[in-house]
């Protein structure tokens, strides 16, 4: 029988193990700091909410400018050296935007928002690219690699909570313009604890291509893909709203309580078991946000939608693994990568979308004016969990048992 179980492998905690770890949950909480930051500011300049909603969607764009290089890049030069000034770049395009306005009093307009969206998005993808697919995988033995990606992608994970509850805690201790320099430099920490790690010397390749959709796109992949891009869209939605220290905290502990079910409620499950209960806590997520009590909106909601995200993202990213052939491991992560953020950044940015006319004038802080502006998205959430239900039982679990390779 075909289960869930991931072996665990203790001398696969290492000290360069865990630098690689720590730098992927830093450079990601680095750009979820900006989920509140950007709609914050931007609101404050007299944007109107459509336009906010494509400043986020263009990251989920942006992710994809630099992949087609990736290949090229970690094979011409020093695959540590990409990854590096790839975060660098990250670095510097989280905190240009905060010089320009705060120490030159240079008004940045709409369409330079989004191009620097597009820029954070390209940088942010090679590194995830280079690190995940690459330096990650170089560090441990070939039978610790499906356990080493399957880490590595939760610490990714957290951040989707870690980011939001950084960023409202400058906002409460200093003030909302201070999260784009503290999101700078925890880019910067994860830059510095790469380069703590030693990798042996590679020479450089010749005669590869320059664009190549090697460790950046699996094509057999593709239902996979449009099926996990159609499951993100959904806290996507939930995410384009600001919430309380309270949501994002219970979205953390649902975080966790998906990581401690993986290993003890689905070690011994059914294969198919492990998405469809996923997106049942997240069909229940939705039910329990038509209450209007403030217990279940805060505490049960996120709570339970994190769990179903959590269950999902695992389950999915070893369908990738197992999809791919032996050489192709890399690719596959940079897949789930890209299907996990482009679903997260089209929700968020059609959130905004959907709800602009009913958005409140001035956007702020305050979650509890925002309820009822929420509720208007449960109609597409809950019909995209329904189709994401039929695609995987239907259409993309069977594909999958068919087409699998290991």
């Amino acid at each position: 029988m075909d289960t869930q179980n991931t072996p665990v492998h203790f001398n696969l905690w290492h000290r360069d193990f865990w630098c690689l770890c720590f730098a992927n949950l830093f450079l990601m909480t680095s750009i979820y700091m900006l989920l509140l930051s950007i709609p914050y500011f931007m609101a404050k300049e007299g944007y109107s909410v459509t336009q906010v909603g494509v400043v986020y969607a263009a990251y989920g764009l942006g992710i994809f400018l630099l992949g087609g290089f990736c290949s090229y890049l970690v094979q011409r030069y020093r695959r540590n050296r990409v990854c590096q000034m790839s975060i660098l770049g990250v670095a510097v395009s989280l905190v240009v935007l905060y010089y320009l306005e705060t120490f030159w009093n240079i008004k940045v307009g709409f369409e330079m928002l989004v191009a620097m969206r597009l820029i954070q998005g390209a940088f942010l993808g090679l590194a995830e690219m280079s690190l995940a697919s690459t330096l990650i995988i170089d560090t441990c033995e070939s039978f610790q690699r499906t356990e080493a990606n399957y880490i590595t992608s939760w610490f990714a994970r957290f951040s989707i909570a870690v980011g939001p509850l950084l960023s409202l805690l400058v906002y409460d201790v200093f003030s909302m313009k201070v999260v784009f320099p503290v999101a700078s430099v925890l880019a910067l920490v994860a830059l510095v604890l790469v380069s703590r790690v030693k990798f042996p010397f590679k020479a450089p390749s010749e005669n590869v291509s320059l664009i190549s959709s090697d460790r950046f796109f699996l094509p057999q992949g593709f239902p996979l893909f449009i099926n996990i891009v159609c499951i993100m869209v959904i806290p996507g939605f939930y995410l384009s709203l600001p919430h309380s220290l309270t949501v994002y905290a219970m979205f953390f502990c649902g975080l966790f309580l998906a990581l401690v079910a993986e290993k003890y409620v689905f070690a011994d499950a059914e294969l198919k078991s492990q998405v469809i209960v996923g997106l049942i806590l997240i069909a229940a997520a939705e039910f329990v946000s038509l209450s209007d009590q403030d217990f279940a909106e805060e505490m049960l909601v996120p709570a339970l939608l994190a769990l179903g995200v959590g269950i999902i993202g695992s389950r999915f990213l070893l369908f990738y693994i197992k999809l791919a052939k032996h050489c192709q491991r890399g690719t596959s992560m940079s897949s789930f990568f890209l299907a996990w953020e482009l679903g997260l950044s089209l929700g968020i940015g059609l959130g905004f979308w959907l709800v602009k006319d009913l958005y409140p004038k001035g956007l702020g802080m305050d979650p509890v004016i925002l309820n009822p502006v929420y509720k208007e998205l449960l109609y597409p959430a809950f019909g995209l969990t329904v189709v994401s239900l039929l695609m995987y039982n239907f259409l993309v679990h069977p594909w999958y048992m068919k087409h699998r390779n290991r």
